[in-house]
């Protein structure tokens, strides 16, 4: 093998392995060493993606290219977008075989995730999850905390393709987790209020932040973070056109995972 990372892509035919296979064939630094996908299997996932051939068939069989990266000479690194019942055994696979996940599938429960720690923890892999891979996503997040320190009342809407599988969104859930480590208690109640129809507030997540989940084609990925005081309503907004927005954040990951000791949530801890 060559200097370059050796990258196994899981889920190459979907929305976002395709743009990963193509990511990391045309970075200088990664090599696309497996595609592993439930169609076209043998066949050149180049050319079934239509980018020319790659010379990398695809496979069925995640375990057996675990099992061949696990005889490589270098650290080999495991690209996961996968649909959330297959993410979890996935990822235990790969730190079994030695291969460092990076996931970006959402819909792992807190308990799967902690588990997937104290696995890593155990192995001393490094492996990465983020729920979403985009570096504005991060900026957004950044400048919602900001804004928490003049706000008391602030609420989550995210909206997606409606071909996702779990809601509300990871990035959506982990955007109210990091307002609620700031330990502010926030939207206090002003009056007892009534659903009329069940959930049409949205669901509660932490820091009694509500959450409110779109599912319509013609979306990708879109979240709001809406602060709200007195004469004032504050939006963050950010909006993806187009996944290969991803693709820098996920080069990023694949690129640092291989020098961790344990699992990292969120991509904000490698920026």
């Amino acid at each position: 093998m060559s200097m370059q990372i050796p990258v196994i892509v899981v889920g190459a035919l979907g929305k976002m392995g395709r743009e990963v296979v193509k990511a990391v064939q045309h970075a200088p630094d990664t090599q696309l060493y497996a595609a592993v996908d439930r169609h076209h299997i043998g066949e050149d996932v180049g050319e079934v993606l239509g980018v020319g051939a790659l010379e990398v068939p695809l496979s069925g069989s995640l375990q057996e290219v675990c099992v061949a990266a696990a005889q490589e000479k270098q650290p080999v690194v495991m690209v996961d977008f996968t649909h959330p019942q297959a993410v979890y055994e996935n990822v235990r696979m790969a730190i079994a075989y030695g291969v460092y996940p990076v996931v970006g599938t959402t819909g792992l429960s807190h308990d799967q995730i902690a588990d997937l720690a104290e696995f890593a923890d155990k192995a001393e892999m490094g492996a990465v999850i983020a729920p979403n891979f985009s570096i504005g996503m991060v900026l957004l997040q950044e400048a919602a905390i900001r804004a928490s320190q003049y706000f008391d009342h602030v609420e989550i809407i995210e909206l997606h393709h409606n071909q996702k599988a779990d809601a509300p969104s990871g990035t959506a859930v982990q955007t109210a987790q990091r307002l609620a480590e700031l330990g502010k208690p926030f939207n206090p109640a002003q009056v007892e209020e009534t659903e009329h129809l069940a959930g049409a507030r949205g669901a509660h997540a932490s820091g009694n932040i509500r959450i409110h989940s779109v599912r319509l084609p013609g979306l990708i990925a879109h979240q709001e973070v809406i602060f709200g005081s007195a004469g004032q309503v504050y939006t963050l907004r950010h909006d993806t056109s187009d996944r290969q927005c991803y693709m820098p954040g996920v080069l990023l990951a694949i690129r640092k995972v291989i020098h961790l000791k344990r699992l990292i949530y969120g991509l904000e801890k490698l920026l």
